[in-house]
C-alpha cells in the first residue's frame, strides 16, 4: 500500500534513497542550480506528496498530444448521448450484425438494443463476440462484459449507428473502459467495424477497433508528485508511469 508506506516516510527523520551506491550524497542545492540532465543520490525527508488519494493518481494520457484528463468515475462517465435518439429500426440486422430489442423494466421504459457482430455468417462464441448497445446503463454494460468479449456503446444517427462523444468509453473490455482522447480522434461510422468482422478470425483488440473507429486511444497512467527537503532546498520529484 503506497499511501501508507508514504506516510510512514513522513514520520522518519529522513528517507534515504539507496539507488546508485557509487555516488556521494549531493544537496538539493547543488542540484537545483544545476542544470540538467544530470545523476545525483539524495539524503532527504518527504514533506508532502500529491494527491493524497492513491486512486486520484490514475489519469488518461494521450501520448499524441501529451494531454492529461482525470478519470471518469461514478455519475461523470456520461452515457446520456445513448438516450438522447431513439433506436431507429432502419439500422437493425445489417449484413454484419443481428439486432435484438426491448424495453427495460424501469420507469422510463428505454429502448434498449444489443447488434451482435456476425462472422462468416454467423455469431461467435460469446467469449469472442464483440456487440453494440443502444440506449443502456453502465451497470448494465457491465453485466455484457462478463459474457462478451467486448462491448461498444452506440448510438443512432442519421447515416447509421455512431459512437457516443468521447467523454464516454469508446469500448469496455472485462473490466476496463477504453477512452479516447477528444482532441486528437476524428471519429468514423461503427460500420467502420465490418473489416475486422470481415478478417478471417477477428482479435477484437482494442488497439485495432480504435483505429478503425478513427480513436486515438489514451492509456492509463500513474503520477505522483513528492516534495522533498534536507534543509538546503526543496526538490520535487514526480512520478510518471504506464
Amino acid at each position: 500500500d503506497i499511501e501508507s508506506h508514504l506516510q510512514r516516510c513522513q514520520q522518519l527523520p529522513v528517507t534515504v534513497l539507496t539507488d546508485h551506491q557509487d555516488l556521494k550524497n549531493t544537496d538539493l542545492k547543488t542540484i537545483l542550480n544545476s542544470t540538467a540532465p544530470q545523476q545525483y543520490r539524495i539524503r532527504a525527508k518527504l514533506r508532502t506528496y500529491k494527491p493524497q488519494k492513491l486512486y486520484q493518481s490514475v489519469k488518461l494520457h494521450c501520448s499524441k498530444c501529451n494531454s492529461l484528463q482525470e478519470v471518469p468515475i461514478g455519475n461523470d462517465l456520461s452515457l446520456q448521448g445513448s438516450a438522447v435518439t431513439a433506436p431507429n429500426t432502419v439500422f437493425h440486422n445489417m449484413s454484419w450484425y443481428d439486432s435484438v430489442m426491448w424495453t427495460s423494466e424501469d420507469q422510463k421504459e428505454r429502448k434498449i438494443v444489443i447488434h451482435f457482430v456476425r462472422h462468416d455468417e454467423l455469431l461467435q462464441h460469446p467469449k469472442d463476440t464483440l456487440i453494440m448497445i443502444e440506449g443502456g446503463t453502465l451497470k448494465e454494460m457491465w453485466k455484457l462484459t462478463k459474457r462478451f468479449k467486448c462491448v461498444i456503446p452506440v448510438r443512432s444517427a442519421e447515416d447509421g449507428l455512431q459512437l457516443l462523444d468521447l467523454s464516454a468509453p469508446f469500448l469496455l473490455q472485462g473490466n476496463v473502459k477504453y477512452y479516447g482522447c477528444k482532441q486528437c480522434s476524428t471519429p468514423k461510422p461503427i460500420k467502420s467495424l465490418s473489416s475486422l468482422a470481415a478478417e478471417q478470425r477477428p482479435s477484437w483488440e482494442p488497439s485495432e477497433i480504435a483505429q478503425v473507429l478513427g480513436i486515438e486511444p489514451l492509456q492509463y497512467v500513474f503520477v505522483m508528485r513528492f516534495t522533498l527537503v534536507d534543509g538546503t532546498g526543496p526538490l520535487n520529484a514526480y512520478l510518471f508511469d504506464y
